[in-house]
């Protein structure tokens, strides 16, 4: 048995047919195409389906998509777009903030949430936020770096980590 769901993402409305037991990642991925965000454990440990809803960083993957009607949500591909990347995608390009690239959605979507709380973290407060996310390859000092780097670009323009979400 399925039903309608209307979701708000990335600011468009987007309806699908899903039973009332899918997941909101699976239905951003399945039926939406919105492949940025990852599935990576299926057990709410890795973070790599971190998304926003109403601003605040959520793992997808606690979420059942009917759940989720009636708020908005960001993916990752709402972010930025090529050309003008959100200043966390460009400081984790230039700050080697990933290698596979798998976790990096989930990370920049939480550093996203935590640097619209506070502008201008710790590296304590910054490793602390991202302790949900696993990444596997780089050891986090990049990532930590970029974070760091990201916030300062966006308070040095009078920014936002949500400003265009």
């Amino acid at each position: 048995m399925t039903r309608a769901v209307t979701l708000t993402v990335n600011g468009l409305a987007r309806t699908a047919q899903v039973e009332p037991r899918a997941l909101l990642v699976q239905v951003l991925r399945d039926d939406l195409n919105l492949t940025g965000t990852h599935v990576g454990c299926d057990t709410s440990q890795c973070g790599a389906c971190t998304v926003l809803i109403d601003g605040l960083a959520v793992k997808s993957c606690t979420v059942l998509a009917v759940q989720a009607e009636g708020q908005q949500i960001t993916t990752i591909e709402g972010l930025g777009a090529v050309g003008a990347l959100h200043p966390l995608q460009q400081a984790f390009w230039e700050k080697h903030g990933l290698q596979c690239g798998f976790c990096t959605p989930g990370m920049i979507m939480t550093a996203v949430d935590l640097l619209a709380a506070k502008p201008d973290p710790s590296d304590a407060e910054i490793r602390h936020a991202i302790e949900g996310n696993y990444c596997r390859c780089t050891g986090y000092q990049n990532i930590v770096t970029a974070i760091r780097s990201a916030a300062t670009a966006l308070r040095g323009a009078g920014q936002t980590a949500r400003a265009g979400v």
